[in-house]
């Protein structure tokens, strides 16, 4: 994005923030260093196959990186009814706050719900405990 005033090295750490988490990334106003990362989540909504990045991204980002080099770290992705638990346990065991569980659709198949997380952390830290978290979803 033009017009960003981005130093080095937030370039760098976005650049392994999105590597641990295999996703792409861009670098915002703010700065904001967005990392979204594409899986394979076969469901339907209203009897309807859907291949769409409303359901199948996982969305993850820093920002307002402080001397200590700690930020505000977000995340959220969507996962199957069965597969909530697990999910939040595992954030939460790696020290991140779970802020939401809730659904987008209604007729959906499987159940999908969406959580969110957050964090004041480290970006690597960050995406490395991330990335133990969500490992099971594939």
């Amino acid at each position: 994005m033009a017009d960003v005033k981005v130093t080095p090295r937030f370039r760098r750490l976005c650049n392994q923030f999105a590597r641990i988490l295999g996703g792409e990334h861009e670098i915002d106003q703010g700065p904001v260093c967005f990392v979204s990362r594409n899986r394979q989540l076969r469901a339907t909504i209203l009897g309807r196959r859907t291949t769409s990045p409303l359901v199948r991204y996982q969305l993850f980002s820093f920002e307002s990186l402080d001397a200590s080099g700690r930020a505000l770290c977000l995340g959220e992705t969507a996962c199957t009814q069965r597969q909530a638990d697990r999910l939040i346990s595992n954030l939460r065991r790696n020290g991140i706050i779970v802020t939401a569980l809730h659904n987008h659709w209604l007729f959906e198949s499987p159940r999908l719900m969406y959580i969110h997380w957050e964090s004041i952390d480290n970006p690597v830290a960050f995406a490395r405990k991330t990335k133990r978290s969500i490992a099971f979803l594939g």
